[in-house]
């Protein structure tokens, strides 16, 4: 069933990408979905996607990560047991302000992280299917059974939103579609080698943990890898935890690296503060930006618990890309005449938006607590559009307020208008 769930959400994913090259075709303007839904379902429903990927998504999605660097990082000082839960998001922390540092000094530095921590992350999994295919070679199918399968529907559909989230990111794709050369042919072939690729990495690398740990080893160990290693490779089992180590801290960096896009997208459109748009003038470094994610990214360190934070991500993320991919059919009908270069078949945005409101309303029954919260955190952006953005014709004093509040952060920080 896990290995089933690995290869679903591959596929799911690459029917997301192959609508949203459609919607990315169609309308070419920077910021991706958020531009996708604000032009096709108007303003406030494209703010409240907007507050939920910059309140939610985004930051959560770097604490998730930097919490795994830090469970990784603190393995190797606790081998025989689980790190203590303070050590842990302090070093997540501590993650997230370097590299927080790292983009608002220097945009090369960023670039120069991300390379290298790319290549660390491509090596660990190379050495883990290695050894899975040897494993597989020596018969060690002992685990690859369907006794004890989970079977309730709810538990299945909770299960996706970890698979997916895994595979997050391929919607980022459609942010730099204003800066390709020919969209309409690299585009499509982007998706396809990138989702293919990664889905075949990504089940590789479950068949290899399941040629050598049992179900309960896996579902038991908070640090698959390196519970693999420690089998595996004797003396030399501290190699994964630091490759996985090395790998999540380039996960927070790209992360950091990407989000000023979104930001300088909704401050275009009026529907975020003038000041995220802005960049430092000596460094030329998006630094207002950085900072806000990078503060938001540790208020969630309030919690540890990785998989409630996932269920918060997976909840506020799947809305949004389902009333994305809901814009396909609408503007179809509302717009039949416009230029499309790539025309998907309807089957495919019909059967995503299906799958999405299964793994969305579903989850709400499984876990009401963590979705409550995430439905709760969504809809503070409702009296914050009609407040800060809605409303047009404020009092003088109220506008005089907000522009000296930018005027000061701009003098903190020294930065100009990008």
């Amino acid at each position: 069933m896990s290995l089933g769930i690995w290869i679903l959400s591959g596929l799911f994913s690459m029917v997301g990408a192959y609508c949203y090259a459609e919607l990315g075709l169609l309308i070419r303007k920077p910021g991706g979905d958020y531009t996708y839904i604000l032009d096709t379902l108007g303003p406030f429903i494209g703010f409240i996607r907007l507050w939920a990927e910059c309140l939610i998504v985004r930051p959560c999605t770097i604490t998730i990560v930097a919490l795994t660097f830090a469970k990784y990082s603190v393995k190797l000082m606790f081998p025989e047991c689980e790190p203590p839960d303070e050590s842990v998001r302090i070093l997540a922390a501590v993650c997230i302000c370097i590299l927080a540092f790292v983009n608002c000094w220097e945009v090369k530095w960023a670039t120069a992280v991300q390379d290298i921590f790319t290549y660390a992350k491509l090596l660990a999994l190379f050495i883990i299917i290695a050894t899975g295919i040897v494993q597989l070679g020596r018969g060690q199918t002992q685990n690859f059974t369907w006794d004890d399968t989970e079977t309730d529907i709810t538990k299945i559909a909770l299960s996706f939103y970890s698979g997916l989230f895994a595979y997050n990111g391929w919607n980022y794709l459609n942010f730099v579609i204003p800066e390709m050369k020919d969209p309409v042919n690299d585009l499509p072939k982007a998706i396809a080698i990138s989702i293919v690729l990664v889905t075949v990495v990504y089940t590789l690398t479950n068949i290899a943990f399941y040629t050598t740990l049992s179900v309960p080893e896996v579902l038991g160990s908070e640090a698959v890898a390196a519970t693999f290693a420690e089998v595996m490779y004797g003396p030399m089992a501290f190699m994964i935890p630091i490759f996985v180590a090395m790998s999540t801290f380039g996960g927070v960096n790209g992360i950091l690296l990407t989000s000023s896009r979104l930001f300088y997208a909704g401050a275009c459109e009026g529907q975020m503060p003038e000041i995220l748009s802005m960049i430092q003038v000596s460094k030329m470094t998006p630094a207002p930006a950085v900072i806000v994610v990078a503060l938001l990214s540790l208020g969630y360190l309030c919690s540890s618990d990785i998989f409630a934070l996932i269920n918060y991500v997976g909840f506020a993320t799947w809305i949004s890309i389902g009333l994305a991919v809901l814009c396909l059919p609408w503007l179809r009908w509302k717009h039949p005449e416009w230029n499309r270069p790539l025309k998907v078949n309807l089957i495919f945005p019909i059967l995503y938006i299906i799958a999405t409101i299964f793994i969305t309303i579903v989850p709400m029954i499984a876990k009401p607590k963590e979705t409550g919260i995430g439905v709760v955190i969504i809809l503070t952006g409702v009296p914050v559009y009609f407040l800060f953005v809605a409303w047009r014709n404020k009092p003088v004093f109220i506008r005089k307020f907000l522009d000296s509040t930018t005027k000061i952060i701009q003098q903190l920080l020294m930065t100009s208008p990008s």
